[in-house]
């Protein structure tokens, strides 16, 4: 286990003159930049006499409140390693000041501040400091700083978000909390994705948001594809122009109709195909002779007929890039955008979605058709609608990235059968799942695999689109809950019991009251009633008993959800009781409320007053489920997020020089340990063998895999040998690239995790073991599967001892790919 480096807070190292640099804010303005010194007290003192009540609003993150002179001119006195601030002067006076203090408990993060003086905010010394102060932090060891800045300090926010550094930001409210990742590979990374992201959505413009649109194999009959596609565009409020093309009418859906996409009066953005699947080359060659920027290929006899169809779809999709075109589907229904400026439903579905605030993509064109027709019934609105079909070109993670930026949209929902680009996919999910979250349900079996993947990157899986849609109501108009505790309000007492195990089940708790909030509640309901948890307001309980309940409830610090249980009896009405709900809602919107109204008609309605809306549930293990599904959202926003480490000792051209003359297939045992080692992995014993060394302590013996998984690409498993991973199949996974989060994560996983502990093993080192592995596959693509067992776990401070190695390689010639 490597130790950290880095003295305690307490220790102080000399003033370091290498970070004294000139410098130049955004304006032209010339400043100096250098760490603060102790003789700098009385100018520090100055500087914050100046600053305005909002600026140290915005620094104190709320109410002003000045500090004595003697605490301010404690801030220049710095030991410029655990703590550090630089100022960027104007003249001789302080314009700008940045401070970071280590965290003592994980000391490669630290928090950072920003104080800019009111005379020189917006001219980017807020920008130009935290260039500054990045590079001094990482070359201290800090990889990753964190800010909270209040959600209306758009200066602040736009500097982390424009730096050029990744950044998470999350979750949204008061306070956003900010995390920027500083190391140069994060950097670039950052960089990267920006031109991507900017690429993607100028490419997509046209798809999502064209200016006309034509509809080839339009059609007169009502009950064709064609003529509902062209029935939809108009009377769906697109603002455009509507071209039906079909060489043998003059008119369909009212619009004029054209012989040929060559016949129109200009090249349209967008061009829905539905004809036979032989003609469609040609019109898409067509298409692409005219100047068309997007194609929606509706018609099917592509991919799902055998090997010949997908052959011609990825022919087709070849030829459409290589022409600057993008293209959808083939097979699929359409595309769908609400937003008010951009009104779009080029689709033949008969159920159109009314405008909301998911978005959704599907690669399934008849399911699609059911997805609409149910979030119609469920009053749940869309901002988007994607069928990809068989997704040969826009993909998952391309529209992922359109709604990331989209603000009409809250909630991304996919289902998903493939993945364009699987490591990019994960890429994307993680950027965009702190600020949106990603519910998305997948047709393959429920394994473990494939559910922490998708934990990983944030995205909530679920097991039906039942399920999927139950989630969603609860985030397009709930928050997620701050913690995991629910109060249960009910008028029967068999419901209740059934939602506290359903809670149970998803891993919420139903605790008790709180005595003051038991105190509050006792005088106001009927003497039955059961103020403990669930509370049981009895068969005659009104609906002031409902609102007294809840807002008390909601009114508990102990408390962060509730699910309301109403079973309508005769002496009151559902209207009322629902009216009650949504009072209390109101009240307290930063708590979520769920509600199932069990056996009643029509209620979804009743739980709706504007843009107030309280999903109901026909049954209250959906409302626990849901709630639950929520709840582990909002942890893993919450938890600081990981950065992929640089490791020292890691020769990633000594490896790349070992592998070049190696033949597809198993690398010689030799090998394999010398590429281990050019990664800071040592074989113990020299030569690989199937045993652990003699003279090693005792201690459990675990296995470190990486298998290509068709979905997500480089996979790496963690288990202990034996009956663990065998017959309990207690494995943990992730996808590479790792950060030090995912390892760490991954390694206390285990079912078995408080065994090693109490075992007190290395995870230092076993996290350390498992980074290194995710840097040698992402460094060597060519590696196809690597195992590692067994990988003797030793006590705290002796590390890990890897006794047996084998690498495969893939094999191009025969269709393989690097894992």
């Amino acid at each position: 286990m490597s130790t950290h480096p880095y003295p305690s807070h307490a220790s102080h190292a000399s003033y370091p003159e290498d970070l004294e640099r000139p410098g130049l804010v955004r304006t032209g303005r010339s400043t100096f930049v250098r760490p603060i010194r102790p003789e700098d007290a009385d100018r520090l003192v100055a500087f914050v006499g100046t600053l305005s009540r909002a600026t140290l609003a915005y620094r104190s993150l709320g109410p002003v409140v000045r500090a004595r002179d003697d605490v301010i001119r404690r801030g220049a006195h710095v030991d410029y390693l655990n703590e550090l601030a630089l100022v960027a002067l104007d003249g001789d006076e302080i314009a700008g000041l940045v401070r970071y203090v280590r965290d003592p408990e994980e000391p490669e993060h630290a928090e950072v501040t920003f104080t800019i003086r009111d005379d020189h905010q917006s001219e980017g010394f807020g920008r130009l400091l935290l260039e500054h102060i990045a590079a001094a932090a990482r070359a201290r060891g800090i990889r990753v700083l964190e800010a909270d800045v209040l959600a209306d300090n758009a200066r602040m926010i736009n500097v982390f978000l424009g730096s050029g550094y990744r950044t998470q930001a999350g979750p949204p409210g008061q306070i956003i909390h900010f995390e920027i990742a500083v190391d140069p590979q994060a950097q670039a990374v950052a960089r990267a994705e920006r031109r991507e992201q900017t690429a993607v959505r100028r490419s997509l413009k046209p798809l999502l948001e064209p200016r006309s649109v034509a509809v080839i194999g339009a059609n007169r009959d009502p009950l064709t594809i064609g003529h509902e596609i062209v029935a939809n565009l108009l009377r769906g409020g697109f603002a455009g122009s509507v071209f039906p093309v079909n060489p043998r009418a003059d008119q369909i859906a009212g619009a004029r109709a054209y012989a040929s996409v060559r016949d129109l009066p200009g090249p349209p953005d967008l061009a829905l195909v539905a004809v036979r699947a032989e003609a469609v080359p040609g019109v898409v060659r067509e298409c692409a002779d005219v100047g068309v920027k997007a194609v929606v290929v509706v018609s099917t006899g592509f991919g799902e007929t055998g090997a010949e169809g997908r052959a011609g779809e990825l022919e087709l999709a070849r030829f459409a890039r290589a022409s600057g075109m993008r293209l959808v589907g083939p097979n699929c229904m359409g595309v769908v955008n609400t937003t008010p400026a951009a009104r779009l439903a080029a689709t033949f579905s008969p159920a159109l979605p009314t405008p909301g605030r998911v978005a959704m993509s599907s690669q399934s064109g008849p399911l699609g058709l059911a997805v609409l027709d149910y979030a119609r019934r469920l009053r749940l609105g869309f901002s988007g609608f994607v069928s990809v079909g068989h997704a040969v070109d826009v993909s998952t993670d391309e529209l992922l990235q359109w709604w990331e930026e989209d603000p009409g949209t809250s909630v991304i929902l996919l289902h998903v059968e493939t993945f364009g680009d699987p490591r990019r996919f994960a890429r994307v999910a993680r950027r965009v799942a702190p600020r949106k979250p990603i519910v998305a349900v997948h047709p393959g079996h429920a394994d473990s695999a494939v559910s922490s993947l998708f934990a990983q990157s944030g995205v909530i899986r679920t097991r039906s689109l039942q399920e999927l849609f139950d989630v969603a109501l609860l985030l397009a108009h709930q928050p997620p809950p701050p913690g995991n505790r629910v109060a249960v309000i009910t008028n029967a007492g068999g419901p209740a019991a059934l939602t506290v195990g359903a809670c149970a089940a998803s891993g919420l708790c139903v605790p008790a009251l709180g005595d003051r909030t038991r105190q509050t509640l006792r005088p106001v309901l009927s003497p039955h009633a059961d103020v403990s948890n669930p509370i049981d307001l009895t068969p005659t309980a009104s609906a002031a008993h409902y609102r007294q309940a809840l807002d008390a409830a909601l009114a508990d610090d102990g408390i962060d959800a509730a699910v309301v249980l109403f079973m309508p009896p005769l002496a009151d009405k559902p209207d009322e009781v629902a009216s009650a709900i949504l009072d209390a809602a109101a009240a307290r919107p930063d708590k979520p409320v769920l509600a199932s109204f069990l056996g009643g008609a029509g209620v979804a309605d009743l739980l709706h007053r504007g843009d107030l809306v309280v999903p109901t549930y026909t049954f209250p293990e959906a409302a626990a489920t849901s709630l639950g599904h929520a709840a582990a959202y909002q942890i893993w926003r919450s938890t600081p997020a990981g950065v992929v480490p640089d490791l020292a000792g890691v020769d990633a051209e000594r490896a790349r020089a070992l592998i070049a003359p190696c033949a597809p297939g198993p690398v010689p045992a030799a090998v394999a340990a010398e590429l281990l080692a050019s990664h800071g992995i040592a074989v113990r014993g020299g030569e690989p063998g199937p045993e652990p060394d003699a003279g090693l302590a005792a201690g459990p013996d675990a296995f470190l895999t990486v298998r290509a998984d068709p979905v997500f690409g480089p996979v790496v498993a963690f288990g202990l040998t034996g009956d663990y991973a065998d017959l309990m199949a207690d494995v943990a996974h992730r996808v590479t690239p790792l950060s030090d989060r995912d390892a760490r994560e991954m390694v206390r996983s285990l079912r078995a995790t408080p065994l090693l502990e109490k075992g007190g093993v290395d995870f230092g080192a076993l996290e350390e073991t498992v980074l290194r592995i995710s840097a040698m596959v992402e460094d060597l693509p060519e590696i196809e599967a690597l195992e590692l067992r067994p990988v003797r776990l030793l006590p705290a401070g002796d590390g890990v001892a890897v006794s047996h190695a084998t690498i495969r390689l893939a094999d191009y010639t025969t269709g393989g790919t690097p894992a």
